[in-house]
This record gives structure tokens, sequence and C-alpha cells, in this order.
């Protein structure tokens, strides 16, 4: 077995009308790093392409700041096939091939020709050279074999054994001196790191459906916590703000719609409006402030659920309910803030063509004006906040966007170490209403590409849970029985469903029993990195960690390395997502369920470990949910055991604690 890519030249690339482009990332090498970019990447080719593959590589990198060796894509429109479909010697390899190619759909990426999916540089590798050989290796992929991924790049297949992992991947791990975002850029151009995001180059993105459940539960228990609404009760009536209507920030309207709330989300680029209109994941499109909340209100007065997309810039918006006195309750962000500065936030008074051309002319000037719509974004919320508004941070690194830009005055006592002014919603509501309990964004994709399967599971997952259980579990059953009315679905034949340690594990038992008996075909299991255990991020899924171990990466390492140990089909740990390099470290997985009694063995292990490493390391922080679901696992599990923390009164501390 001898596997390389071909020593063919490709015809010339054809780029389809309409398709969203990455904006240049900004040239910043020197020439002698130049060199090396250049033969990182032609040591994909056999040595007779080098001559001509050179120049064009020299040009991509130059111009776009990437070499993304754009002749080396196949032809035409890649999306997740039906597993069948594919070629492997093993069921992994083929269902990873489905994930891939699901990842970089016109209809699910961001730039689907520069390999971006979502986040606006979350990349399912670095190049296409290296998805070729990627799917060359996951071809040749069997049970006894182990691929490694680094950055994107496919290390080689190694001898393992079938209990260990099909595939694993790291992505941008920098050494503690180099992690940063401008060394980051270096490695980025020079070929060497990827950027991940989470489930990006983890290869399980779902599409927006991925992040819209969590959406949901966000502002549906922010109303119920800050507006008085009963915990039964949903956002009839209540105006929900934020802007991005991007990968993961494309939910917000359909979440709001579901939780019946009057959303409108303010987005610069049309393109990606246009993409959720023809999804149907929003309603009403308009460039007028005046009708856009003419409309609003009528919907509010009559009580009845609308997304209204907002084309324009979220900050003219704000000043708008600020000179005309509107109010708004719930307020939010999703622009990408972990790139502020690579495009992920368009500058007032820019149109998004404008935005681009100045990130390619003058990126000087282009940060200088994201600092400047920083600091009046925080005046317009801290107004609103004034008038009554609750507002929470989304975990897109707003607020330290904001304190970077050089309004100190959002963190505490002027230091982001200590947290800021505003919630995370992490803080106030999913960590201790979600994570807490172990509850997390369980997903998964039907590998058969039909769409009975996905009905099947629905009904099957549905009847896993017990709805007088817990207040979470009625949500979450009421979400799943919904969920095909919904029309969720974005790309492969997949769902998301929030549920604990308790009910992935009989959803999964369930769904393998179901493969077993032929009723569906197999299946992949995932989840959002953005759960209980699998990220380790002080501005977002740690924010509610108040023992000091927030800055700590411990938790989504040993998640990673238990989640590899029990043999999930594939592992990832990866530097940055949503809160940019060097705030964050995120781990996730994939299990395929081919009906196997192995696999019912890996699902009773590492499901529970998924979860309960997360609530350990919650109840350690004295969470007092994570105590109480830690105390109840060792109740249930006399074979394992959560070390749980002794509680001292506060008055003891303070008492010999003066300032």
């Amino acid at each position: 077995m001898h596997i390389t890519l071909d020593a063919a030249w490709p015809d010339d690339p054809v780029f389809e009308p309409g398709v969203r482009r990455a904006p240049s990332r900004g040239f910043h090498l020197t020439d002698e790093q130049t060199r090396t970019a250049l033969r990182n990447a032609l040591r994909y080719l056999p040595p007779e392409l080098h001559a001509k593959a050179a120049p064009e590589f020299l040009e991509e990198l130059r111009t776009l700041g990437r070499i993304y060796a754009y002749r080396w894509r196949p032809a035409g429109r890649l999306h997740g096939k039906p597993i069948d479909e594919y070629r492997g010697r093993c069921i992994e390899g083929r269902a990873f091939q489905v994930q891939i190619d699901n990842n970089l759909d016109f209809d699910v990426a961001l730039y689907p020709y520069e390999l971006v999916t979502y986040g606006e540089t979350g990349s399912v590798c670095q190049n296409w050279l290296q998805y070729r050989l990627i799917t060359k290796y996951l071809e040749q992929l069997t049970e006894d074999t182990t691929l490694v991924v680094m950055s994107g790049h496919p290390l080689g297949l190694f001898p393992s054994r079938p209990e260990s992992p099909r595939v694993i991947i790291t992505n941008s791990l920098m050494v503690g001196r180099f992690d940063n975002p401008k060394d980051w850029e270096i490695s980025e151009e020079l070929g060497v790191a990827n950027y991940g995001q989470m489930t990006a180059g983890g290869w399980m993105y779902i599409g927006p459906q991925g992040i819209v459940h969590g959406t949901f539960n966000t502002i549906l228990n922010a109303g119920r916590l800050r507006l008085g609404i009963p915990a039964d009760g949903d956002l009839s009536g209540v105006l929900f703000v934020s802007s991005g209507l991007g990968g993961m920030s494309g939910a917000q309207p359909k979440a709001a719609e579901i939780a019946h709330a009057v959303g409108v989300i303010a987005e610069v680029d049309m393109s990606r409006i246009q993409t959720r209109l023809d999804q149907g994941w929003v309603g009403h499109v308009s460039d007028d402030l005046d009708e856009v909340f003419a409309l609003a209100g009528q919907h509010i007065e009559a009580r009845t659920p609308a997304s209204i997309a907002y084309h324009g810039n979220i900050v003219d918006l704000l000043q708008y309910a600020v000179d005309h006195d509107i109010s708004i309750p719930l307020l939010s962000d999703q622009t990408s803030c972990h790139a502020a500065y690579d495009g992920g936030y368009c500058p007032q008074g820019l149109s998004f063509e404008e935005r681009t051309e100045l990130l390619a002319t003058d990126r000087q000037e282009y940060a200088r004006r994201v600092d400047q719509t920083l600091a009046k974004h925080f005046e317009l919320i801290s107004t609103l906040v004034d008038r009554g508004t609750y507002f929470f941070d989304y975990g897109n690194n707003f607020m330290n966007a904001v304190f970077e830009s050089g309004v100190t005055r959002i963190a505490k006592g002027g230091d982001n170490r200590n947290g800021f002014i505003w919630p995370s919603y992490v803080e106030d509501i999913m960590g201790p209403e979600l994570f807490d309990y172990g509850y997390g964004p369980f997903r998964w994709v039907c590998l058969s590409g039909r769409h009975e399967d996905l009905i099947a599971t629905d009904h099957a997952a549905m009847s896993c849970i017990d709805p007088d259980r817990r207040g979470q579990d009625r949500d979450n059953w009421i979400w799943i029985r919904d969920a095909e009315a919904n029309d969720l679905v974005v790309g492969t034949q997949a769902r998301i469903l929030y549920q604990d340690a308790q009910g992935r594990m009989d959803i999964a038992l369930k769904f393998n029993e179901m493969v077993r008996r032929g009723q569906i075909g197999p299946v992949m299991l995932g989840r959002d990195h953005h759960d209980v255990s699998g990220t380790d991020s002080p501005f977002r899924e740690t924010a509610n960690i108040k023992d000091g171990s927030n800055v700590m990466a411990d938790m989504a390492t040993q998640c990673f390395a238990g989640n590899a140990a029990r043999g999930m089909s594939l592992v990832t740990l990866h530097n940055g997502g949503g809160t940019g390099i060097g705030n964050a470290v995120n781990g996730g997985f994939g299990l395929v369920l081919d009906g196997s009694e192995r696999v019912d063995a890996v699902i009773r292990s590492s499901l529970l470990w998924d979860v309960m490493c997360g609530v350990a390391r919650r109840g350690w922080a004295r969470n007092d949910h994570s105590i109480e679901t830690a105390t109840q696992f060792n109740l249930e599990h006399p074979e394992a055991q959560i070390t749980l923390p002794f509680l001292v009164e506060d008055t003891l501390i303070d008492g010999l604690v003066t300032p």
C-alpha cells in the first residue's frame, strides 16, 4: 500500500457563481517564510508537478494569505451522500467521508471553496491537497488501523486494533509561548496550523441545526429567569435582538420562532440572509429600520412568533432602538468576534463589500474602525441595559473583543481575568440550568441518507425521555416531538437534542439495537464541543466555574483522552473554538453505530465518561447542581466514584481574610 496524490495535472478550477468566497486573510510572511510555505505545500505533490504548481500557490498565498490549492478541489458540488456511495474498507472510513463532504456542501459551508465551514475561519482542513489525501486514506482505513490528522495534515495510517479510534484529530495546539493570534497567523500561512473551530476541523458539523437547540434553550431560559415567564411558558410577545446569520448564528431566527419570540437579527452580508430565507430559517428581511420595528411591533402585540433579518449593521439597529426608546427585553450578539480583525466583525459605516475591500487593502485602518465600532456597540448596550434590557454574551468573544479594543471598563476592575460586567450565557443560563446537570448538545446523523430513518430515530429518542422527570426533560421531549415539523435539516439527515448522560446512553443503545435489527441504516453519533466536558474556555464553557480552574485545560484534554481509551470512532482536540486562539481548548467525538455488541459496550462506557467527566469537574468547583448530579451518580454506580467537595461556611473565610 503506497498512498500519495496522483501525478496528473487537474483541469482549471471552476467557481460556481453566487457561492460565498472568503476574504483575503492578508500576507505577512518574510521571504524565507514564503519559501517554507511553498515547500510545505509542494511536498504533497510528485516532483514533476512542482514547476507548474509553485507559481499558482505563490499567487494564492500573496493575494489571499493562504494556499488553498483550488485546482485540486473535486469539480462540482460536494455534499454528504448516502454512505453506500462511498468507497472504503470499513464502515467508519466511509462514514467520515459523509461527514467531511457535508461540512463542505454549498448549502452548509460558509466559504466552501476555502474549506471554511462556519465561524468565519473554522476549516475542515487547510487545502484541497489535504482533502484529497485524507479521502485516499479513509478509503484504505481498516478496523486494525488509525488515521492521525495534525492540523489538517494526514500524518498516516498506523497499526492499532478494532477497539481503538479510527481517526484522531488535533488542530492548532500551539506551544504556550506561541499560543497567540499573531504567531498562529504565521503558522496558518506557513501551512502548519488549521483553525478547526469546533465541529468543522472535527468533521462533525451538521449545519445550523447543530446550535439551534442550544439557542432555543438559551433564549427560552433567559426569559424564564429574567422576565418572570413561568417554567412551562414560552416567549410569546417578547422581542429578542441579536446579530449574525452565518453558520452558528444562523440558528437564531429559527430558535426565536420555535420559542414563540419575535426575533430581529442584524446581518451585513446579504448572501447569508438569502441563504436563511431560502432555507426557511428566517421569515422576513428588510434594510429599513422603520419597517423592521413596525413589523416586530405587530407580532409583539399579537403575541405571534416571527423572525426578521435586518440587512445592516447591528450598531445602527441598536442606535435606532436607543433613539426611538424601543424596549428590547433580550439582547445578545453572535458576530464572529474571535476573528474580529479578520472580517468577523464589520465596522459601522461600511457595507459588506466595502468591508471586504478594506480587509484586502488596509488592515490597519480596518482594525481602527473595528475598535471604534466595538466601543460604540458597548455604549449602546450600556444604555439599553440601564433601561432594563437583559444582555448576555453568547460566547462569541464579544466582551473580550470590546476589552481588547481598549474599552477596559467592560471588565470587572478593568482586568479581563476577573470576568466582565455582563454575564456570559453560560454563567447565567447554560451552566447552572443545563451543563451542571449533564445536559448538552447530543446529535446524530443517519448515514443512509434516508429521511424515514431520521423520523424513526426521532420517535425512538422521544420514547427514551420521561417528560415528568425534570423541566429540562419536558422541554427536550417537546423539542424532539416537534423536530420534524420545525424542518431543521440542512445537509445530511441529522438531529440535535440536548440530553444528560443517562439520556444519551439510552438513546444510543436504542439506535444501535435498531441498526442491529435492520430497522434503520448505520448512525453516526456526536456532539458539539460546546458541552458539559468538551471545552475549557474561561469566557464561555467554563465561565460558571468559580474555583479558579476555569483557565485550566485539564477537562477537555482528559475528556479527549478518555474517549480515545474507551473506543470512540473519532476523537478531536482543538485550540481556539468560538472564542479564539489561546482562549479555549476543546474536544469532540464521533461514534459509528453499526449494530454490534462491541459498540453497545463503547456506548455504556464512553458516553457516561464523556458527560460525567465535566459534571465531576463542575461539582468539584462547588456548583450546586453538579454536586447533586455527582452524588446521584455515586449512588447509582457503586463500581465508580466521583470525588465530592466538603463545603466551608463563607463566614469562616470572611472572618479570616479581611481587606
